[in-house]
């Protein structure tokens, strides 16, 4: 029978279709591949078809040159831009402010034909290293509150460009969604004075089923009431609210992201997917409330007329199942 499941973060509800129960041969996928341009602005070599590096992790080579492990540039076409003054105003009943923040590529690799998951870990660590060193850069910048990093993967999940990278932006705003998971680990504190995220892991821990893999600083788990088929979360097990602060646990997530991706691609057959770094704002100090994680959704489901009227998500797949899958595809 179906069953309607809490979200015990942000409190909104997911049907899990139980009877048009999907296993992974069900879903109709179109394996991400690799084909190669003639040009690419993210290929060594081509270091001046983007613009000035405002980050690189390098092998003794200079500015925006070959010889670079990871390069962090500023998107070409930006949703947002640093320059400028927010000017917010009112229009009646309406608000508005001007499009001040920051938009960044982070280029993972100098080589086309790689994807995250065929990365060493410590080319992954490095990622993680850049996304701290981007938040603690941009976060001196008094007019941005939130600071998002994303990761398309595939064409189907957002990519515009196949080399793979992921993106960061900073905006004047908290996104909707974080203040979902904000308020409603507040709720939790305030009726338990405990954080949501740590006894979701230690449920989950105890419980098992929905449990992918664990390490000594990692928890992963498809979430009790996922929004998509196959939803992972990655959890640390230590408390921490925000993502640059967290550096002590980076060479294992390294290991734990590159094991998900690999099931992923075993189970899937190389999905295209996307991920989201969820960690506190950056306008505030540390929050005992909430409790930074990791995200990642393969595009096997489209949001339709139902999901956009009620706000509720259908899943044809429980996280019961998911989650056995990929304990069963072993580690890498």
């Amino acid at each position: 029978m179906p069953e309607i499941r809490k979200d015990p973060i942000t409190g909104s509800w997911v049907i899990i279709a139980t009877e048009r129960a999907r296993r992974p041969d069900d879903f109709v996928r179109s394996p991400v591949e690799i084909r190669g341009v003639k040009v690419c602005p993210f290929c060594h070599g081509n270091e001046d078809k983007t613009p000035p590096e405002v980050l690189a992790y390098r092998n003794g080579t200079g500015p925006d040159t070959a010889g670079w492990n990871l390069r962090v540039v500023p998107n070409k076409f930006p949703a947002l831009r640093v320059e400028g003054l927010l000017d917010r105003e009112g229009d009646g009943i309406y608000d508005r402010m001007n499009g001040v923040g920051a938009h960044e590529v982070i280029i993972e690799t100098p080589d086309h034909f790689l994807t995250l998951a065929d990365l060493a870990e410590r080319r992954i660590e490095d990622l993680f290293w850049s996304f701290r060193d981007r938040i603690n850069d941009l976060k001196r910048d008094k007019r941005l509150r939130y600071i998002l990093i994303f990761k398309n993967h595939g064409e189907a999940a957002g990519a515009s460009i196949e080399h793979t990278h992921s993106q960061l932006i900073a905006l004047p705003v908290i996104p909707r969604r974080v203040e979902e998971e904000l308020e409603g680990a507040l709720r939790h504190w305030q009726f338990k004075e405990r954080c949501v995220f740590c006894d979701v892991v230690r449920q989950e821990l105890r419980d098992g089923s929905r449990l992918v893999l664990e390490t000594d600083h990692f928890a992963v788990m498809a979430p009790y009431a996922p929004r998509f088929p196959f939803e992972t979360w990655i959890v640390p097990k230590a408390h921490h609210s925000h993502f640059e602060s967290a550096e002590a646990g980076y060479p294992n997530l390294a290991w734990v992201l590159r094991a998900v991706l690999r099931k992923l691609d075993k189970v899937l057959e190389r999905p295209a997917y996307n991920f989201m770094l969820h960690t506190a704002p950056v306008s505030e100090g540390p929050m005992a409330h909430y409790h930074w994680h990791i995200e990642v959704i393969p595009k096997l489901a489209r949001v339709a007329g139902f999901e956009w009227g009620t706000g509720f998500h259908i899943n044809p797949t429980p996280p019961e199942e998911s989650a056995q899958f990929l304990r069963d595809a072993g580690t890498f």
